[in-house]
This record gives C-alpha cells, structure tokens and sequence, in this order.
C-alpha cells in the first residue's frame, strides 16, 4: 500500500511540472486507462501505480559473425529491444554452432563455424555481458558490433566502445584470459542444454520456448510478438505500430 501511495503522489507531482490542467480529481487519474490518456499521465500511471505484469523473457543463441544472426539484430533485436526494454527480459548467448574441447591444461579449446576470428568475437561478447552487467550498457554496445559487417570483431568492439564512452581493455583483456575461458564454457553448457537442441542460428526462445512458430514471428515481427505475449493491461507505443515482415536468413 505504502508503495502505491508513493506511485501515487509521484504521478501527480509530475502531472502538475508539466502543467497538467485535467479535470478529473487526482485520485482517479489512474483508475483507469481513459482517464489516464485524458489527463496525460498514461506513462506514469503505468510505471508507479498500476500492478506489472511479468516480462516477456526472450533469448537469443547466436554467433558472433553469423550472418543470419547479425540479420536479426539489424532487422528485429536491436529495434524491438530499443522500443519494448520496458516489457522485454532479453538473454544473449554468443556461442552458436561452435564445440569445445577440454585440454589437458583444464582450458577449454573452441572451434567455431566461422573460423578463429569468430570465436574471439564470442569471446568478446561474453566478456561485455559479465563486466559490463547493465543490459543497457551492454546491449547498445553488442548490437553495435554485430551491425559492422566489414570489421573483424577485434576493430568492431574496439571502434563501438569509443563510440559508446566503454573502457575496452579490461573487455578484451577478459577474451584472454581464464576467466573468458570460463565464461564462454558457461555460454556453450547454456546451449547445449536447449530442449529441443538447437539446429541452426539464429534460435531463439521466448518464455523458455521453442517452436518453429515462435522461430518464425520472431524472425517475420519480433515487435508484434513480444507485445501479443505480454500481458500488461499498458503496453509500450511500439506495440500500436505495425512493422513489415522480413525473412531471416538462418545459419545450419
């Protein structure tokens, strides 16, 4: 109750900044979604007052030089994830197709689709996700990369953490290291245990799921179907917005 009352007179202290000339009483601008559209304060009334409902969790397995998976940024994550963080709890998991190999040493020695290269840009988006922590540091500067279609992942990481203010060195000193070693072992044992297993890349699952339908909205209209999953009564503006459909090119 305390938090509500909270929500509450933050909802009405913003409305009022704003010069809010609403002529319904304030103790009802969030009864409803009406009311709330006509006083302004829908935004509000959403993140203070009403109940949340829960997030649509969404995961991404991928590779770092994929092109079908850099096609999905391009074309669905990074857009959908932009418009509907608010709703969305996104995972990524930057391993794909690769297989590992325990040496005698206790390192891991991974072999990857796309050649050397491409395990080193797992390596160094594994090692953003653990430093970095916030999603949203990290997101911007991932998709970042997986959008330069021309750079190895050694420039691309090192050009997109200037642009985005990201102290690059102790990212790359990590994708050395044991401790990237451990972290990337981490990302294979997640994929590996996928049910059903994986059989191409991009592969996604939402809410723990995977069909070929989830598969195919989410690569035609992530937007749509995170906004049809989510069951908030207030949904982000993005989901009143219809997008065009797009084919995904998927990697076997």
């Amino acid at each position: 109750m305390m938090v509500k009352l909270v929500g509450f007179f933050m909802v009405v202290a913003v409305a009022k900044s704003l010069g809010n000339k609403c002529d319904v009483p304030p103790e009802f601008w969030c009864g409803s979604e009406k009311v709330a559209r006509h006083c302004q304060v829908t935004k509000q009334c959403h993140r203070y007052y009403e109940p949340n409902a829960d997030k649509v969790r969404f995961a991404l397995y991928y590779e770092s030089m994929c092109p079908g998976c850099r096609d999905f940024f391009r074309t669905q994550l990074t857009k959908t994830f932009t418009a509907l963080k608010d709703i969305m709890d996104l995972t990524l998991v930057p391993y794909g197709n690769a297989w590992e190999k325990k040496e005698s040493s206790g390192r891991w020695n991974f072999t990857c689709q796309h050649g050397e290269d491409e395990c080193v840009g797992n390596l160094i988006e594994t090692c953003a996700i653990h430093l970095l922590k916030n999603i949203s540091v990290y997101f911007p500067f991932i998709s970042c990369i997986e959008h330069d279609e021309f750079g190895t992942p050694q420039f691309s990481a090192k050009k997109c953490a200037k642009q985005q203010g990201i102290d690059i060195q102790p990212i790359m000193d990590c994708s050395t290291s044991s401790l990237g070693n451990s972290l990337e072992h981490q990302m294979a044992l997640k994929t590996e245990a996928l049910n059903p297993p994986h059989e191409y890349v991009p592969w996604v699952t939402l809410n723990g799921v995977h069909t070929e339908d989830i598969q195919k909205k989410a690569e035609g209209d992530l937007t749509a179907l995170v906004c049809d999953t989510y069951k908030g009564s207030s949904k982000p503006a993005a989901c009143n917005k219809k997008t065009g459909l797009h084919h995904s090119r998927r990697k076997l």
